[in-house]
This record gives structure tokens, C-alpha cells and sequence, in this order.
């Protein structure tokens, strides 16, 4: 069964979960969300399978979280999700997809579940 990382190349935490899952003989499929986010729809899908809310997969540091106001608790889910496609510097990464299963690979080892 394929794997698929939600990658960036310049985040530490994304190199290491690439180097853990290569050290363990896989292979992924690396999308490299910043150039390729995930849409709307599989964002959701990746959040529900985490047992995530949006706010829970966001780079709250990140400088379009203040300027576009996203600590709002007033904001939908669906304006959340939104604002992580339309800034996909916002979402946390890495993000490993293997079947069914999605994991945030923070830390790394956490990945390790779904494999």
C-alpha cells in the first residue's frame, strides 16, 4: 500500500519524518504542500481522520494567522480549512497518509501507527 507525505523540504521535522519512513523501507509519494496543498475537501478528510480540529493542525505563528485573524472563534470549520488551502503555510506538516490512516509527524515517531 502506497504512502504519502505532505511535505517541506526546508522543515526539520518534515526532513525527519521522510528520513524514518526511508530508514523503514518506504518510499513515499512526496507532495510538497506548499507548491501542492491539499483541497478543501481532503483537508477535512485528513482532520476527521486525525480526530483534528482545524485550529489543532495550524501554524499559529505563522504571520497570516494573526493578519487574517484566524484565533476568531467565531470562524467555521469550512473558513478555517479554507484559509489553510488559500495559505498553506499556515498547516502543520509533516502529514503521512498511508490507506485509510493519516498522521502528523510531530513527533516523527508518530508515524510510525498508521504504518
Amino acid at each position: 500500500m502506497s504512502v504519502t507525505i505532505y511535505h517541506n523540504p526546508r522543515c526539520s521535522k518534515s526532513r525527519q519524518t521522510l528520513q524514518l519512513l526511508r530508514d523503514r523501507g518506504v518510499e513515499p509519494e512526496i507532495v510538497e504542500y506548499l507548491k501542492t496543498p491539499p483541497d478543501e475537501k481532503t483537508l477535512d478528510e485528513f482532520l476527521t481522520k486525525m480526530g483534528m480540529e482545524p485550529r489543532d493542525l495550524m501554524r499559529k505563528k505563522e504571520a497570516p494567522y494573526a493578519d487574517l485573524k484566524l484565533a476568531e472563534r467565531s470562524l467555521s470549520r469550512a473558513a478555517l480549512i479554507r484559509a489553510m488551502v488559500e495559505n498553506p503555510i499556515l498547516i502543520e506538516r509533516p502529514i503521512v497518509v498511508k490507506g485509510g490512516k493519516v498522521a502528523l509527524g510531530r513527533p516523527p515517531e508518530a508515524v510510525l501507527d498508521i504504518l
